[in-house]
């Protein structure tokens, strides 16, 4: 077996520099057993078991460096700050708004002037019921709330002097929007969204005073205000986001010619009015994600109306904390 045969056996790892260092070891034996005097006297060291030995210890020597000959891997591509979330979702909640009062309500053409602060709101109220659904597929979202309210108060009647009544309230508005998400993260998301809000008043007035004493007036209208709007949500922390929303609506899209109840001398007299339809809406808070499937949302809500048409008038406005509760699926 010749030399080149045995250093050929060495690791494929090392094969190329093994292959080189017995080419230039062979040669230089050979040189230097071809021109030393002393190296034809020692025979030995020009045999091929010797020069076995020679070999094998040059190459173990040039073994002990280190040769890499695989290129190293490359490093992982950085995280996108924008992960997208998962295709679908689903959620159904109900919420509770403790809103205040406050403004002008008014049913053929006798206007009150209604100041129920959020604190007593639960003392004049008869009646509640609420709901909210959402919907959303990749970038397109569908949702929808609403709220009933009927409460009980006294007011004092504007441009009436010494004249007050006791007001039955009925409240109401249901709103459906069709949004798509601009920015579409985990971590956060904006849209702008465009729909309608449906509107019901409802007065029940029993007067009292000098000039009105014991008469009686209700009456009742509805109404759809086009609206836009733009809603957020910025994840801040584990389970807890930050969410808002604000939209604008009415567009004076059912201002119609109005009036309004007012004393003239000892005579009530229907005086003309501007009429007008808008309204605005701000609202955001936290939001917990309790579990995976329920989510739990604390804020504030203020909806703000600018309604007079015919012998109606709204320019109340929903000021209150806000708490919602559902499950996500």
């Amino acid at each position: 077996m010749s030399l080149g045969t045995i250093f050929t056996a060495a690791p494929s790892a090392r094969a190329a520099t093994a292959a080189e260092i017995d080419q230039k070891s062979r040669a230089a034996l050979q040189e230097l057993c071809a021109k030393s005097p002393t190296a034809r006297r020692l025979g030995h060291v020009c045999h091929p078991f010797f020069a076995i030995i020679f070999l094998s210890a040059s190459i173990a020597v040039a073994g002990t460096e280190s040769y890499d000959y695989k290129e190293a891997p490359p490093p992982p591509p950085p995280q996108s700050w924008c992960v997208t979330p998962p295709d679908t979702e689903f959620r159904i909640g109900i919420p509770g708004w403790l809103a205040g009062l406050q403004g002008d309500f008014g049913v053929l053409g006798l206007v009150t002037e209604q100041d129920v602060k959020f604190t007593d709101i639960l003392k004049r109220l008869d009646m509640i019921a609420a709901g909210s659904l959402y919907a959303r597929y990749h970038r397109w979202e569908i949702f929808a709330d609403g709220q009933y309210i009927k409460l009980s108060d006294s007011a004092p009647l504007r441009g009436i002097l010494f004249e007050s009544a006791s007001i039955a309230i009925k409240s109401a508005f249901a709103e459906g929007f069709l949004g798509y998400r601009l920015i579409n993260c985990e971590r956060a998301s904006l849209s702008l969204y465009a729909g309608a809000r449906y509107n019901y008043m409802s007065g029940d007035l029993r007067l009292h005073g000098v000039l009105l004493q014991g008469r009686h007036r209700s009456g009742s209208t509805d109404w759809v205000d086009p609206v836009i709007g733009l809603g957020s949500r910025v994840h801040i922390w584990k389970p807890v986001s930050l969410w808002a929303n604000v939209d604008g609506g009415g567009f004076d899209a059912n201002s119609n010619s109005a009036f309004e109840l007012q004393r003239q001398g000892f005579r009530i007299v229907k005086a003309p009015i501007l009429g007008e339809d808008w309204s605005y809406q701000i609202q955001g808070g936290l939001e917990f994600q309790v579990t995976r499937w329920l989510w739990t949302q604390l804020g504030w809500r203020y909806l703000k109306y600018d309604y007079v048409s015919s012998g109606f008038t709204n320019k109340t406005a929903l000021n209150g904390p806000f708490i919602q509760g559902g499950v996500n699926f």
